[in-house]
């Protein structure tokens, strides 16, 4: 006598080894991650629920998609403004997408509006580290060598090393933690709007203002 045929959904747990993933999981991802649902439910699965590794799947597929989409033409976006602290604080960003149908969404006003506010809160002075100044790089290391002055070399190369990156994770907007979930930088959770959006999309410029801030 053949067997019943198993369901889709015990079929699908039985090629899985019979690993079940409930919502919980797929929420703990999701507030890691800001992935979407599915694909964090998909992560999940394809780890045996494995929460840590799951994080780290999603991030290299995101980051795999992103720079597929790096470099392709991004003419479209818009430009978008925030007050912040009743008034004292202002932003104005422009931020750009490949087409107008997907700077129109709300989830991309979303983001523009989370870049914003990490703008106000967080006060970086560039994107990316690719955009400070050498002059101002070397004058950071300088200071930094000074300060272990003294120290074997190698020693003194590594704590300046150290130093610099926190450097940047200060000053860089891509690189500092999102405000809204500090387990991911600005970056990656860049790139997961990207991955769902399937488009370039790119943090053209910024300008933040403080009252009674001297220019």
């Amino acid at each position: 006598m053949n067997p019943a045929p198993l369901s889709k959904e015990k079929a699908l747990n039985s090629k899985r080894g019979g690993v079940k993933i409930n919502a919980a999981q797929v929420k703990k991802l999701r507030e890691a991650t800001l992935a979407p649902i599915m694909d964090c439910k998909a992560a999940l699965q394809e780890t045996r629920g494995n929460l840590e590794k799951a994080k780290e799947l999603l991030r290299k597929k995101g980051l795999a998609h992103a720079k597929g989409l790096a470099g392709k033409e991004t003419k479209e976006g818009l430009i978008y403004s925030y007050i912040h602290a009743g008034g004292k604080i202002g932003v104005l960003l422009e931020i750009n997408s490949q087409t107008d149908f997907v700077a129109r969404m709300d989830e991309f006003k979303d983001l523009a509006k989370d870049i914003a506010m990490q703008i106000a809160a967080m006060s970086p002075a560039y994107i990316t580290r690719e955009e400070v100044p050498q002059e101002a790089t070397k004058k950071e290391e300088e200071i930094y060598r000074e300060g272990v002055k003294g120290k074997p070399k190698g020693v003194i190369d590594k704590i300046v090393k150290g130093k610099m990156e926190k450097f940047y994770r200060e000053v860089c907007l891509l690189e500092q933690p999102f405000i809204r979930n500090e387990k991911i930088t600005v970056e990656e959770y860049l790139d997961s709007v990207m991955a769902k959006f399937k488009e370039n999309i790119v943090i053209r410029k910024f300008v933040r203002y403080r009252l009674g801030e001297e220019l």
